[in-house]
């Protein structure tokens, strides 16, 4: 047996030791290898500002942001009507500007070089429209 005298012989308790270093070891790596996968995920933010000269008012505005709130990988949005731009982060891992631009553009709105898609512009409301159509905001 591997008792004397109520004591582990010196066989088993440096088998013990190894198995308990053996586990440190595994648990450290394991935790190392998590981390660095958790950190992996997460790839480059990219800043965006996109020129979109249709956005009248803030209608636009809450129509525009939930809209590419739901692009996988938009991180940020805002949408200025002042300024008829829109600032938007996004992972470059997940979506690029020209799948945001096009997005804009599905919602009726102008974005950059892309002009908004006449089916969806016919969907906005009056206001949301261009001055030039009849309908709109009158330009300042």
């Amino acid at each position: 047996m591997a008792f004397r005298s109520g004591k582990l012989d010196r066989s088993k308790l440096n088998s013990l030791k190894s198995r308990f270093m053996k586990k440190i070891v595994l648990s450290a790596l394991t935790t190392l290898v998590i981390s660095a996968a958790a950190s992996a995920q997460k790839g480059a933010l990219k800043t965006d500002t996109i020129s979109a000269p249709t956005i009248q008012c803030d209608m636009c505005k809450s129509r525009l942001e939930p809209f590419l709130k739901r692009i996988d990988g938009v991180t940020f949005v805002n949408v200025n009507p002042k300024r008829k731009k829109v600032y938007i982060k996004y992972l470059v891992d997940r979506t690029n500007i020209e799948v945001i631009k096009a997005s804009i553009a599905n919602a009726g709105y102008d974005a950059n070089e892309i002009a908004a898609n006449p089916d969806a512009y016919k969907m906005l409301p009056k206001c949301c429209k261009k001055p030039e159509d009849g309908v709109g905001m009158p330009k300042h």
